[in-house]
């Protein structure tokens, strides 16, 4: 199943027709806060009402040129501003990729630093995370977040994402916390080599909690986002044990997957961040969340049937 969601995702046929159809609309509205920055405002206001913290996304990446790219940094400088002014429990999610990565590396450490530079100017300082794409991009991306990291003045606003599917990850992780640097853990939605990747469900989620021992011990505050209850009941067993308050990490979900659950979190004092997508590119965005656990598939096709 995972396979098969993985090449949908890669169709462009197949998203010319669902993002054009009455179900591809009532698919987005459900997972997507909408097309523009005032929707994506709109959503974080009411998740921040019902004590859930956000990290917005703009939906794309590959973009082909540098104008592209730039209108794509200049959305993100207004949702910063925006959330700053209107003092929201937000941060954004950024790909290199969509900053302009595959034109121009400079031109993506431009922009991307100019958004942790703004970031970093807000009383209080907000937060950028560099979302990891497939492994192509890896030690760039790792790269590029520890040069900003680097920089006194954007100590603390930039992180990284690892993927617990990447062999690497835990060289990966032993990395980034030797430089202090905040971690979103998530299991990886791409399709990747067996030589690069773990294939079964039950080596990446070994891999999962292996490396989530190693984050919730570092004394760094981290995210661990999953869907899996089985997961995250391990998780808060660990930190009980431990002694590891629950603010000193969250937990992270998709907007519209498991409302259940981010609800309950918040209502026993876990931290619980939501990940709101916004724009028009929610097809291979979508497609790829489901491969990332296939059991989200279920919360979709309720969700149709309930419509």
């Amino acid at each position: 199943m995972r396979g098969l969601l993985l090449q949908l995702s890669a169709s462009r046929s197949l998203r010319a027709v669902a993002e054009r159809s009455s179900l591809g609309r009532r698919l987005s509205g459900r997972f997507v806060a909408g097309t523009g920055v005032e929707d994506a405002l709109r959503v974080a206001a009411v998740l921040n009402a019902s004590g859930l913290e956000v990290s917005v996304d703009n939906l794309g990446e590959n973009v082909s040129t540098p104008q592209e790219a730039r209108q794509a940094a200049e959305l993100y400088r207004q949702l910063l501003s925006e959330i700053s002014e209107r003092k929201l429990a937000a941060n954004v999610s950024v790909k290199l990729t969509h900053m302009g990565f595959d034109i121009d590396p400079k031109l993506a450490h431009e922009n991307v630093s100019r958004l942790v530079g703004l970031a970093a100017s807000f009383t209080p300082p907000n937060f950028v995370r560099v979302d990891m794409e497939g492994s192509p991009y890896t030690e760039r991306t790792l790269d590029l977040v520890e040069e900003l990291h680097a920089q006194p003045e954007h100590r603390g606003c930039v992180g990284a994402v690892i993927q617990s599917y990447l062999r690497r990850s835990e060289h990966d992780v032993t990395r980034l916390l030797g430089r202090g640097i905040r971690i979103r853990l998530c299991k990886g939605a791409y399709n990747e080599p067996a030589e690069v990747a773990f294939q079964s469900k039950s080596e990446v989620d070994e891999n999962y909690l292996r490396l989530t021992k190693t984050l919730l011990k570092s004394g760094i505050y981290h995210g661990l986002a999953t869907h899996d209850e089985k997961i995250v009941h391990e998780v808060q067993a660990f930190a009980k044990r431990e002694n590891i308050p629950k603010d000193r990490f969250e937990f992270q979900m998709l907007y519209g997957i498991r409302r259940d659950l981010q609800q309950s979190l918040v209502r026993d004092g876990w931290r619980m961040r939501v990940y709101v997508p916004f724009g028009t590119e929610w097809y291979p965005y979508l497609m790829r969340r489901l491969a990332e656990r296939p059991a989200n598939l279920f919360f979709v096709v309720r969700h149709l049937l309930r419509s």
